[in-house]
Parts: structure tokens; sequence; C-alpha cells
């Protein structure tokens, strides 16, 4: 394997205009890997800290001084080493980096350097990403999550909830999956417009945005949505939904203001209890706040035997969060951001964590996101099982549907996860 020859930072854009960090690995052979890192709009507390730099340009939002970091000191750090051997890269950006939450350098920084190094590895070898993470098995498409409706923080808060999504579990292969959901995104901007909603402007991640008179409602249209696009709601297309409770915390438990109540942990999870007996839901993400500990054992104990209970900032894709949360038995799926963490290592060996404990994973984007498709690659090299990248809309999200679309139209023996790969796991 050709060792690394130079590392080149520089500001990049994400999909809401937000400065990120892009960065290359070139090897002595010539062969280079390329990554622009995401950023997301409704962070947790216990993610990894994005470096910005604080100055008047981009509103304060400036990555300067971390694209210096992967100029100077991460290129000194890595020239020399070896690209393939991720786990020891690393370990050395987070030596160098010296804190737990990679304050110094910057998440976004050692994150950018982290991808570009596996890319440089596979491109030295001539094989996708994907392959080279899994070497010796077939592809496995993962089932996709797909933004139809949001609300929250990715669409000015028009309703409470962030994300109301279709999850095609009836599709028999991924090119259906993603057929299935386009048709209901389109399906569910018909509804919205007969009921006098205007869909011209999406949200941050490509989902329709509307003042809807309650989140309930929300769930009533993409029902509709459903129907209308001619699919059966709960066999063939089913509804996840992103609660994003840490965002709705509020002094006395939490906040639906765009339908002026206040509701205790119990409360809003009997609000979600009936919500799911009403409505095909197969899984509810961030139920409860991320520091919610007996909410989240409320909702647990409801709900887990029934649908799948996803972890956002509860766990961070901090692999000390997700073993707290197994030991204390809650949530039973997780969602893996690497940029939550800052190394592809670290985030790898969340979903190894999860899968011995019986837990689903979501492998997922942010709402900032990049035109960059190793997000795609990951999820089929690591078997994550499911992805979460937005919707059928925006050029950022749609990349990464293409790219698994490629993978599927290249790999005859690739493998659909089809609704199995939902928790409850049997």
């Amino acid at each position: 394997m050709d060792v690394i020859e130079r590392v080149l930072g520089w500001e990049a854009l994400d999909s809401r205009g937000t400065p990120t960090v892009g960065c290359i690995v070139r090897l002595e052979g010539g062969a280079e890997g390329e990554a622009i890192v995401p950023s997301g709009a409704s962070t947790g507390t216990y993610e990894a800290h994005e470096r910005r730099d604080g100055e008047a340009r981009y509103g304060g939002k400036g990555v300067r001084g971390a694209v210096t970091a992967v100029r100077d000191e991460i290129g000194a750090d890595l020239v020399g080493r070896d690209p393939s051997d991720q786990a020891g890269i690393d370990a050395a950006l987070r030596a160098l980096d010296g804190t737990p939450d990679l304050h110094r350098l910057g998440a976004n920084a050692v994150l950018a350097a982290s991808v570009a190094c596996a890319l440089a590895a596979a491109r030295s070898q001539g094989v996708p990403l994907w392959q080279l993470l899994a070497p010796d098995e077939a592809p496995l498409l993962p089932l996709p999550m797909v933004n139809v409706i949001s609300g929250g923080a990715h669409a000015g808060r028009m309703i409470d909830v962030q994300d109301f999504l279709v999850v095609p579990v009836g599709a028999a292969t991924f090119g259906e999956a993603v057929e299935w959901a386009g048709r209901v995104r389109a399906a569910t901007a018909e509804e919205l417009r007969r009921h006098g909603h205007e869909v011209s402007l999406v949200a941050d991640e490509g989902g329709l945005a509307a003042p809807l008179a309650s989140n309930r409602t929300a769930l009533d249209v993409l029902v509709a949505g459903i129907e209308r696009s001619g699919l059966e709601p709960g066999s063939e297309a089913a509804i996840a939904v992103d609660v994003a409770a840490t965002q709705l915390v509020a002094r006395d438990g939490y906040a639906f203001a765009s339908e002026g109540r206040s509701l205790r942990a119990a409360e809003l999870v009997e609000e979600m209890a009936a919500w799911a007996a009403e409505y095909p839901i197969v899984s509810i993400e961030d139920a409860l706040g991320e520091d919610d500990g007996e909410g989240w054992g409320l909702v647990t104990g409801r709900l887990a035997d029934r649908i799948q209970l996803l972890g956002d900032d509860l766990f961070a894709t901090s692999p000390e969060r997700l073993r707290a949360g197994i030991r204390a038995g809650v949530a039973n799926a997780v969602l893996v951001k690497p940029n939550q963490v800052g190394t592809l290592t670290d985030a790898r060996h969340v979903v190894e964590i999860a899968r011995e404990a019986g837990y689903a994973t979501v492998l997922s984007a942010r709402s900032g996101e990049t035109e960059d498709v190793w997000l795609a690659d990951l999820a089929v090299g690591w078997r994550t099982g499911q992805i979460k990248v937005g919707s059928t809309m925006r050029s950022e999200r749609t990349a990464k549907w293409n790219r698994l679309l490629r993978i599927e139209a290249e790999r005859p023996d690739a493998v659909f996860a089809g609704r199995a790969a939902l928790a409850p796991l049997a």
C-alpha cells in the first residue's frame, strides 16, 4: 500500500450554505481520497465538537481554523502513514487532538481526514469504499427512511415534530423502495395542495413544509399521501417519526409550541403510544430528550416490543453512551452519524456494539449535507440495514440514493435488507 504523501484542507460549503471542511489525502502512487463533511442543525449536547471561527464572516460559522488544523497539524502527522490502517490513523488523530470531544482540532477537521484516508485506501486498491470495508461479502443494500414532511429545526418549526418519513417496507428491491418513496412524496404534496398549502419551498432535507394544524395532522396527511400513491399503508409503505424531543424540552417537560400544549414525559409517551396504535408507524426517533432517562425507560417499556425506538441525541454515536443505554435497557436501535463522534473507527464501533446487543442500526446524513456519497458506501460496507439521508429532492440527498442505485445495478448479487432490518429484531 502506498503511504500518504500530502494532505490538503479547504473551506467548503454544505447544503445550507454553511462552511464545512474539505480534505484531500494524496498517496505516493497518485491515488487520492477527497471528503467534504456534513454538519447538523439539531445537534445534541453530547456530539463531538465542530470547530468554528466565531468571526464576522459567515456569521461566525467559518472554519478557517479547522482547515488550518488539517493542513498543518493533521497533515504533518499523517504523511508517511498507511491509509489502509484506519484504526491506527483514527487513533493517531484522537491522540493528536488530545481532548475527549475533539475540541482542539475540531471534529469537522478530524472526520474530513479520517474519511479522506479511507477513500484514498479504496482508490489505491481499485475497489469501491463499501468493498474495502466488507471485502468478502455481497453488498447489503439498506432499507431507506425517506423524509416527506418536515418541521422542527429543519423547517422553521411550523410544526413541532422534526420529520415524518416514509419507509417502503413492502418493496422487493432498493430501486423499488426509492421509487415508492418518491411516489409517496409527490402524492403527499398533492394532498397538501388540496388543503391549500404551498409546497414549492422545501425544508433542509428536502421534505415538505407547511403550517399544519397539529403534529397529528401531519400523520393524517402522510397516510392520505400513501393511499393517493396507490400503496397500502402499513404493508407496503409505513411511517417513521423523528420527534427530536431534545429540541422540545421545556421547564416542566416538553412543549408542543405550535399546538400551545405542554406535556410531561409520561404524557408524551402516551401521545406517541396513541399515534403508534392509530397509524402505521414502525419507528420513532428521539422519542424523549437526551437526558430524560426516566422517560426513555417509560417509552421503552411501552413500545419497544412493537416498534423501533431509535436513539439519536440519546446515544450521539458514542460507544460509551450506547453501552450505558444498553445496560439501562432503553431504546432498541441506534442512529449512526459519523460526524457526531469524529472518526470512522468510532462510528463503526458503535455499529458493532449495537449488533452484539441486538439493536438495529440506521446510518444517517445531517441536515447540512454535501454532494459526497461515502455515507452510502458506509451503509453497505458496515451492513447497517437502514439508511436515512433525507428526501428524494435536493442533489445532496439524491447523490446518496443514486450511489446505492448504482451499487444495485453493478452487483446482481446485492441483497436488499427490507423490512427485516427494523427493530424489534427477530
